[in-house]
Order: C-alpha cells, then sequence, then structure tokens
C-alpha cells in the first residue's frame, strides 16, 4: 500500500514514515505544497495523510486538486488547528477523516486501514476471490487452507492485482505503485516486475491456486478468471 505524507515538520513526517513502513506499508513524503502536487501528479496512493497548514500553500487545496482528478486515493487530514471549522470544511470538500496534532501513530494506522478496507474491500479485514483468501491486518495470504509465503513485494503486487481485478495493469503503472519515486522507469525496473510477476504465479501455482495472472503481451497484467 503506497501513502504520502504531505507535512511540513520533518521530524513528525520522517516518524510517521518510519512508524508506517514498520507496518508493511510504502511511504514517500512532501514537505510543501509544491512537491506534495507534484508527487500526486506522477504516482497513484492508496492513502495521502495532508496537513492543513504547508509554507507555501493550503493543505485543503490538495484535497480539491485530488477530487477534481477523481483520485480514489483515501484522504486523512492531520493539523494542530483543532477547530470544528476546518474539521467540517475538510470533510466536505472530502477528506475520510481528521487527526488533531498531537496523535499516537498507531491510531493513524488504524484509521490508514479502515479507509483502505472501506474504498478497496467494502470495510472487511478479510477478502475472499475464489480459493485465495487475503487476511489484511495480519497480511497473509491463504490458498484453500494453505498459507501462501510471499516477500513483502509479491503481497503489494497481489494485492494491487487483486485491488484492480479486471482492470489492465502496465508495468509502468505497477513499478510506480510498487515503489513510486524510488525507481526510475527503465527496461531493468520493468524486468524486475516480470520476475516479481513470474514468481508470484508460480508460488501460487506451487499452492494450489488457478492461474489467475494473465499476461497482455506489450501491454502488462491483468488479474482475472476469465
Amino acid at each position: 500500500m503506497n501513502v504520502l505524507i504531505v507535512e511540513d515538520e520533518y521530524e513528525l513526517s520522517d516518524s510517521i514514515a518510519y512508524y508506517l513502513d514498520t507496518e508493511g506499508y510504502h511511504t514517500e513524503c512532501a514537505h510543501n505544497y509544491a512537491s506534495g502536487r507534484e508527487k500526486l501528479e506522477l504516482y497513484e496512493y492508496d492513502c495521502v495523510v495532508i496537513d492543513i497548514t504547508l509554507p507555501d500553500g493550503n493543505g485543503l487545496d490538495l484535497i480539491h486538486y485530488l477530487k477534481e482528478r477523481k483520485n480514489h486515493a483515501g484522504i486523512i487530514i492531520v493539523s494542530a488547528r483543532n477547530s470544528t471549522d476546518d474539521k467540517i470544511r475538510g470533510l466536505d470538500i472530502g477528506a475520510d477523516d481528521y487527526l488533531a496534532k498531537p496523535f499516537n501513530l498507531s491510531e493513524l494506522n488504524a484509521r490508514i486501514k479502515s479507509i483502505i478496507r472501506r474504498r478497496c474491500f467494502e470495510g472487511r479485514n478479510e477478502y475472499q476471490f475464489r480459493e485465495i483468501t487475503v487476511q489484511m491486518d495480519s497480511r497473509k495470504v491463504l490458498v484453500g487452507q494453505q498459507e501462501l509465503i510471499l516477500t513483502r513485494k509479491e503481497y503489494d503486487l497481489l494485492l494491487f492485482l487483486i485491488m484492480n481485478k479486471g482492470r489492465v495493469l502496465t508495468k509502468e503503472t505497477i513499478v510506480e505503485h510498487l515503489w513510486g519515486d524510488m525507481m526510475g522507469l527503465s527496461s531493468d525496473s520493468l524486468d524486475f516486475i516480470y520476475t516479481h510477476i513470474r514468481n508470484l504465479r508460480k508460488k501460487m501455482l506451487d499452492c494450489g491456486s488457478e492461474d489467475y495472472i494473465k499476461t497482455l503481451y506489450g501491454v502488462g497484467y491483468t488479474f482475472t478468471d476469465l
């Protein structure tokens, strides 16, 4: 799961990123409005944590930008402004949740999980697709009753495919989702995706799953039972 943190307090953003990374997320940080807007233009995120007060703009304008583009990322506002007006305005324009500073990182994590469950898995902690069961809280995948042992990236890849089942995902889209701006688009990075897809498919088949990952040569991949 990709999370963008738009927060001008470097120590706080680093603390959030470190904590969420240990919880299995892939996090990126932007420390002002301009860099946050740039990242939102270039990459897709499952959830965006936005501070209202930024040195060069207002975090609420980033929410407007996301909604204008019909972006489906979850949005959590964090702000030292603990006023009812800010909270209502943020929620009215499309934010999913609001946390006043200071807040507990475990609470932020719980709210991110709740948003992703609501948006992608109809509020469930456990998602079933045919013989495959994904347990979000424990990051565990079962094929029938057998656990599918995956690396962190393989789990993220499978979850991304399942979340977008039936859609065609290009290699470029998958690279950007799994690594964001940590990996530039190149022939090596695209070959890396092929390796991850191949390893994930083999593990699933070895565990007794049907082959739901379909390759569309020259285009990308899709997760489907058709």
